[in-house]
């Protein structure tokens, strides 16, 4: 079944990111209207809806002895205009997190079309359909809706026949206020997980602090400690040996993974812990990276977003996480901490001893290896 918002959000942001617009001759030869003027119409008769409070508690013509409900009524005119003003400015944050280049295109869509309209993008004008309207409650609160071609859902007529209907994006001021009072995004942000993982990796435990740089990161020939290198009873490296052709092969130190598991699991079940404390972020990352193991070099050069498809989570049905997507999370977020970032520093790793590091026969360093088997097992 197709994944509306994936569609919605790769189109959007592919005619964004593209500048196709620029080469549309039935575009540039016509002319666009995107003044909107939201808080104009918004506050249009206000004016005299304050006059008539002000002289009917003046006149004493109220409709209560205490003139409680026009007091009221008046004091939420008087602050209207500062909560327009810092609704629609937590609005356009909240918005703009579609922009950001690790935006789980499983979001809802709707707000991907808003914040282009809030821009004004080319494709999102009045001209081409779209309207913006807000609108100031009783309550003292503020909506505003958000209607056009992209806002509609399918519905299906008397006669059966599927038809599209309007289905605006409805926002409150209120809502959207204690949403943020409640750390909850109204769009999720991916997190840095390249941020994180590098984190991560410095802190684990199993690089000596001299490979730690002043800012926390590991220097760029950074090892992993002696104390997980696999080694034989008397003391010496167990090394693999590597055929790199020409009946050559060459040593490479191989490692304690038990040993290393054992090590950084702690850190990475806190780091999970921190991460599963924001579901909504869990989800997005989730989608953009853990599910399908996509790195972030990886995401960076796809040419749509990398997201997991069948195998992502909805913000609205998958929300709260249960038990097992939290242990299925941290399953595939160590799976992609060891594939992605530490096994760069497992793989492929020549010894620090300088003589057994050069290049051999590889039929006879064998042939040595199982001899020395065999002598020390006494076999």
């Amino acid at each position: 079944m197709e994944n509306k918002n994936i569609t919605n959000n790769l189109i959007i942001k592919q005619i964004n990111q593209s500048n196709s617009i620029a080469y549309n001759k039935e575009y540039l030869s016509g002319s666009s209207d995107y003044e909107y003027n939201i808080l104009e119409n918004a506050y249009k008769g206000t004016s005299k809806i304050y006059a008539e409070l002000k002289m009917a508690i003046k006149n004493n013509k109220c409709t209560t002895g205490n003139c409680f409900e026009e007091n009221e009524a008046l004091k939420k005119l008087q602050e209207a205009p500062q909560v327009s003003i810092e609704f629609i400015q937590n609005l356009i944050g909240e918005l703009s997190n579609t922009d950001l280049p690790n935006f789980d295109v499983n979001s809802n869509y709707k707000y991907t079309v808003a914040n282009s309209i809030m821009n004004g993008k080319p494709g999102f004008s009045k001209t081409d359909g779209y309207e913006v309207n807000l609108y100031l409650n009783t309550d003292g609160t503020q909506t505003i809706v958000f209607s056009g071609p992209m806002f509609v859902k399918q519905d299906f007529n008397e006669s059966g026949m599927s038809i599209a209907v309007p289905d605006p994006l409805v926002i409150n001021s209120s809502a959207l206020e204690s949403l943020l009072e409640s750390e909850t995004s109204l769009v999720a942000v991916t997190p840095d997980i390249n941020k994180e993982m590098l984190e991560l990796l410095a802190n684990v435990g199993i690089f000596a602090q001299a490979d730690i740089l002043e800012n926390g990161a590991l220097a760029p020939n950074a090892k992993i400690t002696e104390e997980f290198v696999m080694k034989n009873p008397d003391g010496s490296f167990d090394y693999e040996i590597i055929d790199i052709g020409d009946g050559k092969g060459r040593n490479v130190l191989k490692y304690d993974m038990d040993k290393i598991q054992k090590k950084v699991d702690p850190f990475i079940n806190s780091e999970v812990a921190g991460l599963l404390s924001s579901e909504q972020e869990a989800v997005a990352a989730w989608n953009v990276y853990i599910s399908r193991g996509i790195s972030v070099e990886e995401d960076d050069q796809m040419v749509e977003n990398a997201n997991a498809g069948s195998m992502s989570w909805s913000y609205e049905t998958d929300l709260p996480l249960s038990q097992d997507k939290k242990v299925l999370f941290e399953s595939k977020y160590k799976d992609y901490f060891m594939n992605n970032y530490l096994k760069q520093f497992i793989t492929n790793q020549f010894p620090t001893v300088r003589e057994d590091a050069a290049i051999f026969d590889l039929a006879e360093a064998k042939q040595a290896k199982a001899q020395k088997f065999i002598d020390d097992n006494n076999l």
